[in-house]
């Protein structure tokens, strides 16, 4: 026990040594780490407020700087020139030309004709002679029906008919047997008068071939009513058979119209039977084929007064064909106008000899009433509507923007006509419209900074005359 004790106070020393070596007492270390802390996190805030506000002010530094960069170029409010600043724009002439007076909608193709073809005889269906979706040709066999069992009616038929016929032969010889008993007793009549008045034979005699006479005479009558009985028999026999012979014709089934055949509902081995409810195919008339479209009734006065014996050219373009259209011509003005839409309903009728028109599609339709000789015309692009009202931005000759109300009529590919506002000769604006206030000054792009834009042709830089004139004059 000594011995660890002094072992104890001799190692009480080197603890101390090692404190005053590291200069920090055992004691004293926490407060120390405590002190330190707070100013650590003091700093990191601070730094990153610092890193927060240096990007704040480079912010509004960029934003500050864009905006004085740009204001050359857009100038004013909503970025639209002001009055001391210069808009780059396009310009187009307004020019003359003569232009279709055109109406143009959407129409729905329809067949001139569409045929559902059923059975009118009931029986098994022995052959099919088309392919769905063939064309054919009127009169073609379409269907070929079990025709034994009215085969063998018709024979029935025909037989009946052959003994309506004999007895009605019969029945004129034993007529004609009678007549010529009657005219014997007539020849004995006579006869027997002429010897009563000579005395030879007595009255009673004469009076008995007078009576024999007459009840012949009933007898041929009789005969006559029962030949014509016999005739009425045979014409009944013979409409048995001419509707047996029609029945059997039926089991042939041929293309009433000429056309294009749908899908096949029936194969061959089925039972059919007369006037079913399901069609066996539909045939489909598509040349010549009906484009039936709707205009406004506004539009009426000038159809009518357009048309003329010609009747009116309607150009059909098809959806993704736009640049094959086809020609027909305006064949129906529908008698009424339609009080819920306000339309009146107008047919088409195409020859459509190559079948590029379908049944049900849809078509773009431009009817043409007419010519609009020199007609003022001008860009589609430089016409702006407005709210209740058209315009355009016209380049005056001192190189300003002046809004110009126009009233606009046809419009045909790119170019629009203008009815009143604008003469030939103006520069309108085609592009840069949003950048312009009334009375800001222009430059056409390309053109030099002094050039305004009053002289100018107008168009993309380096474009043709004809290109800055309009450039989709036809």
């Amino acid at each position: 026990m000594d011995e660890q004790v002094s072992r104890d106070f001799s190692d009480a020393p080197a603890v101390t040594r090692q404190e005053t070596a590291g200069a920090i007492p055992v004691d004293a270390t926490p407060a120390s780490t405590n002190t330190r802390r707070p100013h650590k996190t003091r700093a990191r805030i601070i730094q990153i407020v610092s890193i927060l506000l240096l990007v704040v002010l480079l912010v509004v530094l960029w934003r500050f700087l864009g905006d004085k960069a740009a204001t050359p170029a857009g100038g004013g409010r909503g970025g639209r020139g002001g009055a001391g600043e210069v808009v780059p724009v396009e310009v187009a002439s307004v020019t003359q030309q003569d232009v279709p007076i055109q109406i143009k909608g959407i129409g729905n193709t329809e067949a001139l004709s569409t045929v559902a073809v059923r059975s009118q005889v009931e029986g098994t269906l022995m052959r099919v002679a088309f392919t769905p979706g063939q064309e054919v040709k009127k009169g073609d066999l379409l269907f070929m029906i079990d025709p034994r069992p009215l085969q063998a009616q018709l024979s029935g038929a025909e037989a009946n008919l052959l003994k309506a016929m004999a007895s009605v032969r019969q029945g004129n010889d034993i007529v004609a047997r009678d007549e010529a008993t009657v005219t014997n007793d007539q020849t004995i009549v006579n006869r027997d008068l002429k010897l009563v008045e000579a005395g030879v034979i007595p009255r009673e005699q004469y009076d008995n071939d007078l009576t024999k006479l007459h009840a012949d005479e009933a007898t041929v009558r009789a005969d006559k009513s029962s030949v014509a009985n016999l005739q009425a028999a045979q014409k009944a026999e013979e409409a048995v058979v001419q509707n047996a012979r029609i029945q059997l014709s039926y089991t042939t089934i041929r293309a009433p119209i000429a056309g294009k055949t749908g899908n096949l509902a029936v194969t061959q081995g089925n039972l059919v039977r007369a006037n079913d409810t399901a069609s066996m195919v539909t045939i489909a008339s598509s040349s010549p084929i009906y484009v039936t479209f709707s205009v406004p009734e506004r539009d009426l006065v000038r159809i009518r007064q357009a048309s003329g014996k010609e009747g009116l050219v309607v150009r059909g373009e098809i959806p993704g064909d736009e640049a094959n259209p086809v020609m027909g011509k305006l064949s129906l003005v529908d008698n009424t106008v339609d009080p819920a839409t306000g339309t009146v309903r107008l047919k088409a009728t195409f020859i459509n000899e190559d079948r590029r028109l379908y049944p049900g599609q849809f078509v773009n339709v431009v009817l043409t009433l007419g010519i609009a000789n020199q007609a003022v015309v001008v860009p589609t692009q430089a016409v702006q509507i407005g709210q209740d009202k058209s315009f355009v931005y016209v380049v005056k000759a001192d190189g300003t923007a002046e809004m110009r109300t126009v009233k606009i009529g046809t419009a045909m590919d790119t170019m629009t006509v203008i009815d009143e506002g604008l003469t030939p000769g103006e520069q309108v604006v085609t592009d840069g419209q949003l950048r312009i206030v009334p009375g800001a000054k222009v430059q056409v792009k390309g053109k030099g900074q002094g050039g305004g834009g009053g002289g100018s042709q107008g168009g993309n830089p380096g474009a043709s005359p004809s290109q800055g004139r309009g450039g989709g004059n036809q």
